[in-house]
């Protein structure tokens, strides 16, 4: 179970304590990704299971379909993109959500000739925003969140980019991601919750600056 602290934010009044002291690898591409259970070598592992996907993000997904077919291999090109029936998510902001499919171990939007997501690279390459068309949830990856809660994902643990000494605080990876969704009150909220956090621990604690 996550150990929570308090947050003074108006919707997030928790986080888990293990955000600002866990780290992440700060460029996924330039890590060899390996999956620990069981432990072998698996690229692009946290995007094994697929995501769930605001009803609002799959609409900018499938409007924005020309670009991102194009970079897609013919299996995925033309296999269904998202489940078909929607579930009910207070969490979300349609309150509705979908689920990318998985294609040859891995979400669809995996299954093209390079690393990472097809849907991060058809922006990158055709010079468009991502946001609010790219999932957020894959977007705050390692981070997470409930009602009232900023948490770790719950397979943070069976990657090795959780165990690279010198990187980046989780907190810190995800922190401009934070403010965008949720706007920057959050994150100065977070930023107390962290400094009140990196205080009490041991002094063996490396510190990140901000």
């Amino acid at each position: 179970m996550p150990e929570l602290v308090a947050v003074d934010h108006p919707r997030f009044a928790r986080a888990d304590r293990a955000i600002f002291t866990r780290r992440i690898v700060a460029d996924c591409f330039a890590h060899a990704c390996r999956d620990r259970r069981p432990d072998r070598a698996r690229l692009d592992a946290c995007c094994q299971h697929g995501a769930d996907v605001d009803l609002a993000e799959r609409d900018a997904i499938l409007a924005r379909g020309d670009d991102i077919r194009a970079l897609l291999l013919p299996h995925a090109r033309e296999a269904p993109w998202f489940t078909v029936r929607a579930e009910r998510d207070d969490d979300f902001p349609s309150r509705r959500v979908v689920r990318t499919r998985r294609l040859g171990g891995g979400c669809v939007f995996l299954a093209h000739d390079a690393r990472g997501c097809a849907i991060h690279r058809a922006a990158h390459e055709g010079g468009w925003d991502f946001r609010g068309v790219k999932p957020h949830v894959c977007r705050l990856y390692p981070l997470s969140y409930s009602s009232d809660s900023i948490l770790m994902s719950d397979d943070y643990a069976d990657y090795s980019c959780a165990y690279e000494p010198g990187a980046p605080t989780v907190y810190r990876h995800g922190r401009d991601t934070l403010a965008d969704l949720f706007g920057a009150g959050l994150v100065h909220a977070l930023d107390a919750t962290e400094r009140a956090v990196l205080d009490e621990a041991p002094r063996r604690l490396p510190m990140v600056q901000p």
